[in-house]
C-alpha cells in the first residue's frame, strides 16, 4: 500500500500541463476543489450527474494533455479505497429517502440514499485525482516558487511567505522518502520475525508501534542533514533571494483558466437551471 501513494511524487514529462505556471496551476487546483463542492447533490434523478460527467471529462482531459498515465492517478487512489468504501456504506444506511429499493429489518435503503452515497464517493475521487495531478505535473522546486510569489501581499503584513512556501514543499518532498523509509523499516523487521498482517485490528495496529521508533529517528536525523545542508550553502530566507527562472504568464496559462471558468460555468448552470 506504501508504494501506491502518487502524492508529493513528481512525473518529469514535457507536456503542455507541466509547462504552466505553478501559479495558475495551483489556483486551477482551488477551484477545481470548489467546483467539485458545486455541483449538486445527486438525490434526485439521474440527470443530476452531468456535473460530475464534465469533471471526470475534465480530469481526463487534463490527464491526456500532461501525459500522466490513467494507471498513476488510479494508483494513488488505492490507499483510499478503505475511506471511500466507509462513505459510501455510511451515507447509504443512514440517509433517508422517498423511494424505496430495499427494506428489511433495520436496513433501508432508498434511491436517494444510493445516489447521494455515489455522488460523496466520486467527489472524494476527484478530489484526490485533481490534486495528484498539481504534484504529478509541478516539480518541487516550482512549487515552492509559486506559493511564495501567491503569498507575496502578505508580505506587507509581515507574514513568512517564503518561509511558509519553503515548509509546504519539504513537507510534501518528503512523503515518498517517508514512505520509502517505513517499506525497509518493515521489510526489515519482517525478515526477523516480525508480523504485520495477521490478527485483529487492535494487534495490527500494536505491531505497527515498534515502527515509529525507527522512523522518528530516521525522519529526525533526515531533518538535521537538510538543516546542515541549508546552512553549508549560506541559506538565510527568501530576503534577497534570486531565481533562475523567472515566472511569466503565458498564452497556455490564459487558455487553461478559460477552460476551468467554463467548466465552473456549466456546473453552476446546470445545478441551478436544468430541470431535476
Amino acid at each position: 500500500m506504501l508504494n501506491n501513494v502518487t502524492l508529493g511524487q513528481y512525473y518529469p514529462v514535457d507536456s503542455p500541463i507541466h509547462r504552466l505556471d505553478p501559479r495558475v496551476k495551483l489556483v486551477l487546483t482551488i477551484a477545481f476543489i470548489v467546483s467539485v463542492f458545486l455541483v449538486k447533490d445527486a438525490s434526485f434523478p439521474i440527470s443530476s450527474f452531468i456535473g460530475y460527467a464534465l469533471l471526470l471529462g475534465f480530469i481526463i482531459l487534463a490527464a491526456r494533455l500532461s501525459r500522466v498515465p490513467f494507471k498513476l492517478l488510479l494508483k494513488g487512489l488505492k490507499p483510499l479505497r478503505l475511506i471511500i468504501l466507509i462513505t459510501f456504506i455510511l451515507n447509504l444506511f443512514f440517509t433517508g429517502g422517498s423511494v424505496v429499493w430495499v427494506e428489511f429489518w433495520i436496513i433501508r435503503i432508498t434511491r436517494e440514499a444510493f445516489l447521494q452515497a455515489l455522488c460523496y464517493s466520486l467527489r472524494l475521487v476527484f478530489l484526490v485525482s485533481g490534486t495528484s495531478l498539481l504534484t504529478l505535473t509541478t516539480s518541487p522546486i516550482a512549487l515552492a516558487d509559486g506559493i511564495e510569489l501567491l503569498l507575496t501581499p502578505l508580505k506587507k503584513l509581515r507574514f513568512p511567505a517564503h518561509e511558509l512556501a519553503m515548509m509546504m514543499t519539504i513537507a510534501l518532498r518528503f512523503i515518498p522518502t517517508l514512505l520509502e523509509e517505513t517499506d525497509k523499516i518493515m521489510k526489515a523487521q519482517m525478515a526477523r520475525g516480525a508480523d504485520f498482517e495477521s490478527g485483529n485490528l487492535i494487534s495490527r495496529a500494536r505491531s505497527m508501534v515498534p515502527l515509529l521508533v525507527p522512523l522518528f529517528v530516521s525522519a529526525f536525523r533526515r531533518a538535521g542533514d537538510l538543516a546542515m545542508a541549508m546552512e553549508s550553502r549560506c541559506y538565510h530566507g527568501g530576503e534577497g533571494r534570486t531565481r533562475l527562472r523567472v515566472l511569466k504568464i503565458t498564452r497556455g496559462d490564459l487558455l487553461a483558466c478559460g477552460v476551468v471558468a467554463v467548466l465552473i460555468a456549466l456546473i453552476v448552470v446546470e445545478g441551478r437551471f436544468l430541470p431535476y
